[in-house]
């Protein structure tokens, strides 16, 4: 049990931690992010293509939300992905002035090989691990992902 006089070295303990944290998380995500597919598309671009993979065709403001991102830099981001042939831009089922996008095989085929490659770099990485290191990593993935959820 922590006592009153305990709490400033656990908030400065905590301090510490999330500070490096955030920047070892920062770091191994700027590297995993290195790992692209064939079309070498920019975060943002690879970004709409996995959406559309996990939420199926969307308009380009439901997209800007989920990014939250403004829709106009939305357009331009779906705009560079047709013109890639990665997605289609196709009539609205019910409002002829929005468009839906939809993720195109060559889209699909992106975000698979992206993934791949992202896997298999750290796969790598995990392969030089010892048990210990690696079971350590089983519990902290299950403590981010709750931090990240909450």
């Amino acid at each position: 049990m922590t006592t009153t006089s305990d709490a400033p070295a656990t908030a400065a303990a905590d301090l510490a931690l999330a500070a490096e944290l955030r920047v070892s998380l920062g770091r191994a995500t700027r590297r995993i992010k290195g790992e692209r597919g064939e079309a070498g598309l920019s975060d943002p671009q690879f970004n709409v293509l996995a959406i559309l993979v996990r939420e199926g065709p969307m308009s380009p403001g439901g997209l800007a939300d989920v990014e939250r991102i403004q829709p106009p830099a939305m357009t331009r981001t779906v705009n560079c992905l047709v013109e890639r042939g990665l997605v289609r831009k196709e009539e609205h089922p019910t409002d002829g002035r929005q468009v839906v996008v939809t993720l195109t095989e060559a889209g699909r085929a992106e975000v698979v090989e992206t993934r791949r490659r992202r896997d298999a770099w750290l796969s790598a990485r995990l392969a030089d691990l010892t048990d210990d290191e690696r079971t350590a990593l089983v519990h902290a993935a299950e403590i981010l992902r709750r931090i990240a959820a909450s």
